[in-house]
């Protein structure tokens, strides 16, 4: 599995794989993207982790209709590196906070 965070009201658009974009006829399904319920506090925003399949090279993730609405972003950006899980759980212990499910902190800290 390969892992990414997002800006909590962001959301995946167009995702690649090996030979291209990501091709539902070809592959029969989408692909397997999923929020998971752990994210941390980076300068007062909530970035959710989530889990993608190994086929999937790069993603494209862009501001909901929420986030646009209400503050001036970027149209899109696109996610080239997609972390390990000894990335993410390095991360995970750098954070200044981590979170579980929507609100609740699980731990306070991080580097000084």
């Amino acid at each position: 599995m390969k892992y990414f965070f997002l800006s909590e009201g962001w959301i995946v658009g167009r995702v690649w794989e090996f030979g291209g974009l990501w091709d539902t006829n070809a592959w029969r399904r989408q692909p397997k993207i999923q929020r998971l319920k752990l994210g941390i506090v980076e300068r007062e925003e909530i970035l959710w982790l989530y889990e993608v399949e190994e086929a999937v090279l790069m993603l494209e993730v862009k501001p909901g209709n929420q986030v646009a609405d209400s503050v001036p972003t970027i149209g899109q950006v696109v996610l080239r590196r997609l972390m390990s899980a000894d990335q993410v759980i390095e991360r995970l212990r750098d954070a200044d906070q981590v979170m579980k499910n929507d609100t609740d902190p699980i731990i306070s800290g991080g580097t000084p």
